[in-house]
């Protein structure tokens, strides 16, 4: 997840992502409209007495409703923190902290894969929130009841804490509870095995939660969403990450005596008409035998059919090369293929030099065969995040 960085905290990137910049204005203003009905729910939850009109006149609302927005959003964020310090216990790497439209999200560069680590990982965060939730309440009781706005906004925060851990620990994977139920499962089962039936799980759960919110409120169904392609994501990547275990690039990569590549200096018509006769999208370029670019037919398509003996390689090749060593894992190939958006990758040795070719077709009959000598039968879909490849 892509976002705006404000910050480090323990070393940890802290992004705001675009939606963020939409949706905490728009909760200020949910809030800060609905001040004199908040009061009453804190009023009958905590025994208060907290004067709904006297704190929603005049624009004291709209200053309400923004503290209770932002110290909502700081809850959410101590949330992602307790995840990640424990993480960080655990040694584990956090790439980014990232606040956006549904709350926040700590990215992990690996996902822990031992069950009692996952497991504490996961409640670190509601633990974190009742914590808050506890501290908002002994706030508000201290305060005496002349302070009736600050009372409001430590009694909301208080309430919206706790309602945002129990919230999390439902099994909606991959919310905190689905993690602890895939945690709960790994203890007895693989881990890639666990984390499909967990993701079951959570595909029900946002399934129920998206009928639910057509009746009462569209923002469920919109989380309901996220919720489902997280779980489906999530189990592609550890299926993959599964079956791919201990294979390097080397070993599915097109070795570079059996590699079609092409010459800077060929025409585009010529390109078209070797894709053609050799059934290939994408070629290596050379320039007097070293490695200058990639070419692919979406680069070709873009020459005007009339240009195209005028046109060669070299105009329309992309030299802002990814490339990959043959000993990388078949997983760090496919993570880096997602993220430039590309479909294959040349492999180059220490000094550089173009040894082979590793593409999607290549992880795709790789996925099949391993999958087809061991027990990863029984995950069907897991292929699908090698078919987003491009």
């Amino acid at each position: 997840m892509r976002g705006i960085r404000i910050g480090s905290v323990f070393g940890i990137p802290i992004k705001l992502d675009l939606t963020f910049l939409i949706v905490l204005p728009l909760f200020a203003w949910l809030i800060g409209s609905d001040v004199t009905n908040l009061a009453l729910v804190v009023n009958d939850l905590f025994g208060a007495s907290i004067d709904g009109a006297a704190i929603s006149a005049g624009s004291m609302q709209w200053v309400l409703g923004s503290a209770a927005a932002i110290g909502l959003f700081a809850g959410v964020l101590l949330h992602e923190f307790g995840h990640s310090l424990v993480a960080m216990r655990y040694g584990y790497e956090i790439e980014s902290i990232t606040l956006w439209l549904f709350g926040g999200v700590a990215r992990f560069k690996e996902i822990p894969e031992d069950w009692k680590q996952e497991f504490t990982i996961a409640v670190a965060g509601p633990l974190v929130s009742v914590a808050i939730g506890v501290v908002s309440y002994a706030g508000f009781l201290l305060l005496p009841a002349s302070q009736a706005p600050a009372q409001f906004v430590l009694g909301y925060l208080a309430l919206v804490n706790v309602s945002l851990a129990v919230f999390n620990m439902l099994p909606g994977f991959p919310m905190d509870g689905g993690r602890v139920l895939r945690a709960l499962l790994a203890r007895n089962r693989p881990h890639a095995k666990a984390t499909q039936m967990a993701a079951e799980v959570g595909k029900v759960f946002a399934f129920l939660l998206g009928l639910f919110g057509l009746f009462f409120n569209l923002f469920l169904v919109a989380l309901a969403f996220f919720i489902y392609m997280g779980a489906s994501s999530e189990a592609q990547q550890t299926v993959l990450k599964a079956t791919f275990q201990d294979v390097v690039v080397r070993d599915i990569m097109t070795g570079h005596e059996n590699l079609d590549v092409v010459d800077e200096k060929t025409s585009v018509a010529e390109l078209l008409e070797r894709m053609f006769v050799e059934r290939h999208t994408g070629y290596p370029v050379l320039r007097s035998g070293d490695l200058v670019g990639m070419v692919t037919l979406d680069d070709a398509r873009g020459v005007k059919e009339v240009e195209r003996d005028a046109f060669r390689v070299d105009d329309i090749m992309s030299d802002e090369l990814a490339t990959i060593t043959p000993d990388a894992d078949a997983m760090e190939a496919i993570a880096l293929m997602q993220e430039r958006g590309v479909g294959r990758l040349p492999v180059v040795d220490e000094a550089g030099e173009l040894v082979g070719l590793v593409s999607r077709s290549d992880l795709v009959t790789a996925f099949n065969i391993i999958r087809s000598r061991g027990s990863l039968d029984a995950m069907p879909r897991a292929d699908a995040g090698l078919a987003q490849l491009r």
